[in-house]
């Protein structure tokens, strides 16, 4: 399970929590312009947009879980779990393999305005990457500074929805995720006011009772409920440093704690990693479950004409900073 989040002050970010049980080995990757892709079904594109992100690399390959460009954008794939589902290869499409898709997307697209005219001739197919690595379950959010979208390939295609609230979680299909939210209107930062009854002289005893009825759980649904309301209210100062920390404060409204869901006997789903992509300047912040100290790494202090990729290690184990 995983939630994804968009947030602008003077810069526009953009991160996802990725929730498992294990890690397959992750990287910090930089696909510099001259890194040459090779699609499966689309032909060989030997120059292109720069990328940076969060990737498994497999044969020298980026298999990317969430990254932006040298543009601007930004995208991220989160479990989608029973409802995805994936198209045969056909003559009139340009036809892209579930793996490829973010780095098709972010190679060519410099707005999400481009995004939209790729996604109209594209189709997402059931090509694996290999062997060991089967299809993927997953939908997708795609942003800019100017808004976001959602993908989800279905059984009865390819949906593209409008994202107004900038968030992404899992479970249940988009446009019933924000259907939910209806049930959510009346919640507020502010202190509640009685409307209950005039009879009664109900008053608020405790802070923070404007947002009663808010979610606490770790589903999907839940999730999303809790990240939309937390980053529709939440502002801070425009420098990167409060920027960057109000946005790990609202991707931490959904950190999951080893031991409170169970996936299998004696194997929980914890946070393995949080992401923050000041998608503006190209620098990807990240803090992992055993490391809370905010990492980054500036896609723009490498060579980004090179023709290689350019790979960090996660750095893990907890950073405590003794002041005695």
């Amino acid at each position: 399970m995983c939630t994804a989040a968009t947030y602008q002050t003077k810069d526009f970010y953009f991160g996802r929590t990725l929730d498992y049980e294990f890690s397959y080995g992750d990287q910090i990757a930089i696909t510099p312009r001259n890194y040459p892709f090779s699609f499966r079904h689309a032909g060989e594109m030997n120059t292109h947009y720069a990328i940076i992100g969060m990737a498994h690399v497999a044969g020298n390959y980026p298999l990317y879980y969430d990254a932006i460009n040298e543009k601007g954008v930004g995208m991220a794939g989160l479990n989608f779990v029973g409802n995805a589902a994936y198209a045969d290869v056909t003559s009139d499409r340009d036809n892209i393999a579930q793996f490829e898709f973010i780095p098709w997307i972010l190679s060519q697209c410099a707005t999400l305005s481009e995004v939209r005219t790729l996604l109209e001739r594209m189709a997402l197919v059931a090509t694996p990457f290999n062997e060991q690595f089967p299809l993927a379950q997953l939908h997708w959010i795609i942003s800019d500074k100017t808004g976001s979208i959602t993908v989800e390939s279905m059984a009865d295609g390819l949906h593209i929805y409008e994202n107004p609230v900038g968030v992404l979680t899992n479970n249940p299909p988009f446009p019933q995720q924000m259907f939910q939210l209806n049930n959510f209107m009346h919640l507020s930062p502010k202190q509640p006011v009685n409307t209950f009854s005039d009879d009664l002289a109900l008053t608020a005893y405790s802070r923070g009772m404007g947002a009663l009825g808010l979610p606490g759980d770790l589903s999907s649904a839940s999730r999303f409920v809790r990240v939309a309301f937390t980053k529709m209210n939440a502002f801070s100062g425009d420098s990167e440093k409060e920027s960057v920390s109000q946005f790990f404060h609202i991707l931490g409204s959904v950190d999951q704690q080893r031991g409170c869901c169970e996936v299998a006997d004696g194997k929980y789903e914890i946070t393995l990693y949080t992401s923050c992509c000041n998608v503006t300047k190209g620098i990807y912040y990240y803090t992992t479950y055993e490391n809370h100290q905010i990492s980054a790494v500036d896609m723009h202090r490498e060579n980004l004409d090179g023709g290689a990729l350019i790979c960090y290690p996660v750095i893990q184990g907890e950073q405590i900073n003794y002041q005695n």
